[in-house]
């Protein structure tokens, strides 16, 4: 493969991706309010699973921050809509869910720790 083949191939795959986000975004901003709400608690609920992993047990504040720090990085639009104060409360909801699971579900126990 020469240079020229390799520019092309990453022009098709960079365009497919800001293709893929343009659509995801594009559907993102059509759901209704209540939609968005929910799929941002969805994510946090991936978050806050991902924060327990790494963190562990006892690091309330710093998985909260954690956690925060991941949705930036997503939602970074999102961050001048939503408190804080909103958000720590739906990240209490996230991790009263995974709590649930951890206490139903032993697999799910032996993934985190």
């Amino acid at each position: 493969m020469n240079i020229n083949s390799a520019n092309i191939i990453l022009a098709i795959f960079v365009v497919m991706m800001v293709t893929l986000a343009s659509i995801y975004i594009y559907n993102f901003m059509k759901l209704s309010r209540d939609e968005k709400i929910n799929n941002i608690k969805e994510w946090l609920k991936y978050a806050v699973t991902i924060a327990e992993k790494e963190l562990g047990r006892g690091t309330g504040q710093l998985k909260l921050r954690y956690v925060y720090n991941m949705f930036i990085e997503k939602f970074p639009k999102l961050t001048n809509l939503i408190s804080f104060e909103l958000f720590s409360a739906m990240v209490d909801e996230a991790l009263i869910w995974m709590n649930e699971q951890i206490d139903k579900n032993v697999y799910f126990k032996s993934t985190l720790y």
